[in-house]
């Protein structure tokens, strides 16, 4: 990647409340990368795991107004971290586009002109895909040497294909293994990888929360992971937040610590307020940071 790319920059509620490590860290990594990312002004929440759920125009049309604005910025893809956020903006745009009535519809709700030229992408394929492992290497001053991590990348970042256009092998993905490997750390091979933690029943259901976050935890310290690797601030909530509970639950007792791959990026880019982010998160990851993960567990590959 040469000189500076720009993005339009889409944080959803989350980032803006119980994520805020995640966008603080997606900020610094970019801003350290030569990435510019432009907040979307009056953004709107994306209906992800609410509204799309109980009423299919409205989800759409929540997700298409923050396309338009997009637009309005005269700007062409809009870097989007929160994967469930990520997939309400593609999978309505990919809607609208198919759909010429319902782009119509759509329009007449929002009372503002809406092109289709808006493309949302995840904030982790432009990291890889754009700026890309050389650069990520190059930046490296701390290299994640002995760390295993379970790169973990949910149900919404991958699925639907089609509608996201996504180059990720939908059952094996590897964006986050790639740039695990470029920080100097090692990606376990694990079959968890785009299970569902369950974050869509997160209030309404926690007994099936607990039990799927669980199953992911104890895959990923049965495959010999120090750490779990995500990029959805709802899986984290269920992974980190609800760690404690989960495994309880479950009958286990250990702890794991879950980052934000852009967290995971800071430490090993020496950035500046790394380690304060870390103490955001509820399951101590100072492990990580120690480089403790370095004596994981010795077992055969799942």
């Amino acid at each position: 990647m040469d000189g500076e790319r720009v993005y339009a920059y889409y944080p959803g509620c989350s980032l803006h409340a119980t994520a805020k490590e995640y966008d603080l860290s997606a900020r610094a990594v970019c801003s350290a990368l030569g990435v510019e990312l432009r907040e979307v002004p009056d953004w709107n929440c994306c209906g992800a795991s609410s509204a799309h759920a109980r009423d299919h125009l409205l989800g759409v049309a929540l997700a298409a107004r923050n396309l338009a604005l997009v637009e309005e910025m005269g700007m062409r893809e809009v870097a989007v971290p929160c994967a469930a956020c990520y997939n309400r903006l593609a999978v309505a745009g990919r809607e609208l586009q198919d759909d010429g009535s319902l782009a119509a519809e759509v329009r007449e709700m929002l009372g503002r002109p809406l092109e289709g030229s808006a493309k949302a992408r995840a904030l982790l394929d432009v990291v890889v895909r754009d700026v890309g492992a050389e650069r990520i290497r190059d930046a490296v001053k701390r290299p994640l040497e002995g760390l295993k991590v379970a790169c973990y990348y949910g149900c919404l970042l991958v699925r639907p294909p089609r509608a996201l256009g996504t180059e990720e092998r939908v059952e094996d993905p590897q964006s986050l293994d790639e740039l695990v490997r470029a920080l100097g750390g090692e990606p376990v091979e694990w079959p968890h990888k785009t299970e569902c933690c369950g974050a869509g029943l997160s209030l309404a259901r926690t007994d099936v929360v607990r039990t799927l976050s669980a199953n992911i935890l104890k895959m990923a310290r049965d495959c010999g992971a120090g750490c779990v690797v995500c990029a959805c601030p709802l899986c984290m909530t269920n992974l980190d937040m609800r760690q404690a509970e989960s495994l309880k639950a479950a009958g286990e007792d250990f702890s794991m610590p879950v980052l934000y791959f852009t967290e995971l990026m800071g430490l090993a880019m020496g950035l500046p307020g790394a380690g304060r982010w870390l103490k955001m998160h509820f399951v101590d990851a100072s492990a990580v940071t120690r480089r403790e993960a370095a004596a994981v567990r010795q077992e055969e590959p799942c």
